[in-house]
């Protein structure tokens, strides 16, 4: 069968093309893919190409599917899952298979990834039950579950340790002092709600950024109220023309911070992370850089006599993925936070490519629908000329301005195929 999808031949070298699907075999599974939302980590391979740990090194020959953040229905299976899928379910992915390989959706696949509108799912997927069914509303947090699973390993991927004692204790400290650094973006955003909202907190969460536009906005999706509520003292601070560190320092009387996460693999902002640790202190390094090269300077003298450390995690696993499920059905989390852009598959290319200048918070792709890549602050504007536009701008201020499931399903009856 046909399907449209964005392959990625080599280095920026992204192309939107349609073309055959092989035939299904017994083992695997087609679907309709609906919602796809864009990463930086995707912007990265298209960066780096082959010489990415991901994607394979004959793309130029077999090019593979990108975008990775995705939720659809099960078309057709084939028969040697028939009783664990149905045609009809909605489905979520967990991209990261495992420490076994680097292969992930998204990076790796010829014929399955986000940015597609059908795709085959292959046997690996199945194999390590990386398949979930999603039972919550609309299909756009469903796409959002994989970037809350990552900050949700993340937070997992703490330790701390117990002097005289060779133990990790894992997480982070409960009670403690914990600083998101660079996290005005969409996945500090994530990680903010996950942590406001999450049995195992601080008590103390500084959330820091150098432009008050993101800033703001997210002061008013998560508030300091909000946290209070929730037993957390949440400050919210520009870092931009000030001392970072002594600033940081005075929330915690000069004892630092038990749990430290970097957004921005900017060595300014890693070597500031690294100082402000108080003893014990854990250096969360969730920033991926496209720089092979990137260094920054560290403290060893306070790793060996303060005990801090640092730790990193590039995905979250099929345990974080479950998680990330449930608190989303659940509506402990609300992934609308999260986006600030829509789109149909022929933006995927240029928006994929300009992703690191582009303002605001996640880019949610419909794969099977044709339309230009719209901020929701535009949809007034847009809909002078546009029904469409004009419709969802009415919908979205319903929603206190935020994407939703009904302008979900206005958008996919409502807009065009492509």
């Amino acid at each position: 069968m046909k399907t449209k999808a964005v392959r990625l031949y080599g280095k920026n070298d992204l192309r939107l093309e349609e073309f055959d699907l092989p035939a299904l075999k017994d083992d695997e599974i087609l679907a309709r893919v609906v919602t796809d939302s864009l990463c930086m980590s995707t912007y990265k391979a298209a960066k780096l190409g082959s010489e990415h740990k991901r994607v394979p090194n004959d793309i130029a020959q077999k090019p593979v599917i990108v975008g990775h953040e995705l939720c659809g229905e099960i078309i057709e299976v084939g028969s040697k899952w028939k009783s664990q899928f149905k045609a009809g379910m909605k489905f979520s992915v967990q991209p990261s298979l495992g420490a076994a390989t680097f292969d992930a959706a998204g990076y790796s696949f010829q014929w399955f990834g986000g940015n597609i509108t059908y795709a085959i799912i292959p046997n690996i997927y199945m194999e390590n039950n990386c398949i979930f069914e999603y039972n919550g509303e609309g299909f756009f947090p469903g796409s959002l579950s994989e970037p809350y699973s990552c900050v949700i390993g993340t937070y997992k991927a703490h330790y701390h340790t117990q002097d005289g004692l060779h133990e990790h204790h894992m997480g982070i400290r409960q009670g403690g002092s914990m600083a998101l650094i660079a996290a005005a973006g969409p996945m500090g955003l994530a990680a903010l709600d996950c942590i406001v909202n999450s049995t195992r907190k601080p008590s103390l969460l500084v959330v820091t950024d150098i432009d008050d536009s993101r800033l703001n906005r997210i002061k008013t999706l998560i508030t300091p109220e909000k946290a209070k509520e929730n037993g957390i003292e949440l400050v919210y601070l520009n870092t931009k023309d000030i001392d970072a560190k002594s600033k940081m320092l005075s929330y915690t009387d000069n004892n630092g911070y038990d749990d430290v996460l970097v957004f921005a693999p900017v060595k300014p902002v890693v070597e500031v992370a690294d100082s402000i640790l108080a003893k014990d202190g854990c250096l969360n390094f969730f920033a991926g850089p496209a720089d092979t090269a990137f260094k920054a300077e560290i403290n060893f003298y306070n790793i060996h006599y303060n005990a801090t450390h640092v730790v990193a995690t590039n995905a979250g696993n099929t345990e974080d993925l479950k998680d990330a499920l449930g608190m989303l059905g659940s509506k402990k989390l609300n992934s609308s936070f999260l986006i600030t852009h829509i789109g149909g598959l022929n933006a995927v290319v240029e928006s994929t490519m300009n992703l690191p200048n582009l303002p605001g918070g996640k880019k949610l792709i419909y794969t099977n629908l044709n339309l230009p890549l719209a901020a929701i602050e535009d949809f007034g504007k847009l809909g002078i000329q546009s029904q469409l536009f004009k419709q969802l701008d009415s919908i979205t201020q319903n929603h206190k301005g935020l994407w939703s499931v009904e302008a979900e399903n206005y958008l996919l009856e409502h807009g065009d195929k492509i």
